[in-house]
């Protein structure tokens, strides 16, 4: 696990370093093995305690903020913050990965199913795709980031906008490594 700390307003001693160490060594239990990068910034402002955390890790980032008025109570807080995102994407990887065996069991008979009828009918016509359904909705101008938002808001994997810095239609898309691309109109 590669640890970085820095400070904000505040000089940060061995003590304090060893106590986010310590704390943030409970992560490597659950990404057993893969290589874990932790930035950890501590800031002090008037009588608040500020730790943010962000780890890196399988291409996965999980990002905490604590505030306080005792440094090692936001470093305590921060942390669990952090494992709640963890088991909440542990979840949702273990859920996929029941869905997506199900979609192929499904997906194999489906095939099955597809070859033996074949077997039996005499040759078919082509399938040709047809459109089933169109949607209809006014797009505003915004930047690439608002974009992003609003497409995880709403659950979808692709979102149509209007670039306020080009004046273009975009499409910003979740890639399935989970981060996101655009794409921009060329003429």
């Amino acid at each position: 696990m590669n640890i970085t700390t820095y400070g904000k307003n505040i000089d940060v001693t061995p003590s304090l370093k060893d106590y986010a160490r310590e704390k943030m060594e409970k992560l490597e239990k659950y990404f057993q093995g893969e290589p874990l990068e932790v930035h950890i910034t501590m800031e002090v402002e008037k009588e608040r305690h500020i730790v943010e955390v962000t780890a890196y890790v399988k291409g996965l980032i999980l990002r905490g903020e604590e505030e306080t008025t005792d440094m090692y109570a936001s470093l305590d807080g921060v942390i669990e913050k952090v494992e709640r995102q963890i088991h909440k994407y542990k979840t949702k990887i273990h859920n996929k990965m029941i869905e997506r065996k199900q979609e192929y069991k499904e997906e194999y008979m489906e095939e099955r199913e597809e070859m033996v009828r074949k077997r039996r009918e005499p040759k078919e016509e082509e399938f040709e795709p047809k459109i089933v359904k169109t949607k209809r909705f006014a797009i505003k101008p915004m930047d690439v980031q608002e974009a992003v938002m609003q497409m995880d808001l709403i659950g979808h994997d692709f979102f149509v906008f209007s670039n306020a810095d080009t004046n273009e239609v975009n499409v910003v898309y979740k890639r399935k490594d989970g981060n996101y691309g655009l794409i921009e109109p060329t003429f």
